[in-house]
């Protein structure tokens, strides 16, 4: 044995830093986590799958479907209205808030003005729209008329999300927790982060008297980005997209990772992966729905016997 060391130092060298190179790779992707994980899956007893999301019993029965009109739009950001049981988009290339069905049709488009760059989108119970603008690291609330052909931000008073928190790597991720009354915002990555925003929707609350940003725990998520919230508001758990990773992940009321679902093909009823997801929400029996760039849309139903 020592003898072929000497006389093959380089091949040896060679096969180690291969072996370094494969390593930090898959640790750069997470797939060591993804696999402990997928193993920790396998050890979760049936009552706590029950009382969970569960994204490994869900199927896609709509795949990449063109949103009609919004071929160049960039969709970002994603949210179901429990008012008028449809979703709520927005876009970002052309500032549009885009209203679409169950199914994925387009309902109505509203012009976003003085918007420069919308990201994610959420929709309170008592039916108010909240879009985050990115690079201005701004939160903006209001009202959609049936009839409103457009919102101006002008008009608009804006919540400040810190300084800190703008340009293009600042908040993408929106979501309305009811149970907890609070906002919770998903920060893009350098470095990636979850924050509270303690929101007592009841008698809306000033700007000026809402308390700073608190951050959540979040190392322990295995992700390489956050593009989009949504909260399951009959068991308070969290989904986390990531476009990056191409996974969804659900995270219990404690911040700890429950279940996921990968985004590529082969997975979870896919027959092709899903690139550059920005969106994604949850209505109230569960199905869940995402949009990926420029204007794909898509959705996951539980299947009867995923329980």
């Amino acid at each position: 044995m020592f003898t072929v060391i000497k006389q093959r130092p380089k091949l040896w060298a060679g096969l180690i830093v291969a072996a370094t190179f494969v390593g930090a790779l898959l640790h750069y992707l997470h797939w060591d986590d993804r696999l402990l994980f997928l193993w920790q899956e396998q050890q979760t007893s049936a009552q706590r799958q029950a009382d969970s999301i569960w994204l490994p019993g869900y199927r896609a029965v709509i795949q990449a479907k063109p949103l009609a009109g919004l071929a160049d739009a960039e969709t970002s950001g994603l949210s179901w209205s429990p008012l008028s049981n449809t979703l709520f988009t927005v876009t970002g290339r052309i500032p549009k808030l885009v209203e679409l069905s169950l199914a994925g049709e387009v309902l109505r488009v509203v012009e976003l003005r003085n918007f420069s760059d919308p990201e994610g989108v959420e929709v309170l119970s008592d039916g108010r729209i909240a879009i985050i603008d990115e690079r201005r690291g701004q939160l903006l609330m209001f009202y959609l008329p049936l009839d409103a052909q457009f919102i101006d931000a002008a008009e608009l008073t804006p919540l400040s999300l810190g300084r800190d928190f703008g340009g293009n790597k600042g908040f993408e991720g929106v979501a309305w927790d009811a149970r907890q009354q609070r906002m919770l915002f998903a920060k893009e990555r350098s470095p990636f982060g979850l924050f509270s925003l303690p929101f007592p929707e009841a008698g809306h609350v000033p700007m000026a008297s809402l308390e700073p940003l608190q951050e959540l725990p979040s190392k322990q998520v295995f992700m390489r980005d956050f593009s989009s919230l949504s909260i399951d508001q009959r068991t308070g758990h969290l989904l986390v997209l990531s476009d990056e990773s191409r996974m969804l992940l659900e995270l219990d009321e404690q911040g700890h990772p429950v279940s996921f679902m990968s985004l590529a093909m082969g997975f979870n009823g896919l027959t092709r992966s899903i690139k550059q997801a920005e969106g994604v929400a949850m209505d109230g029996q569960g199905t869940i729905y995402i949009v990926s760039e420029p204007n794909l849309f898509y959705v996951f139903k539980k299947q009867p016997d995923a329980d």
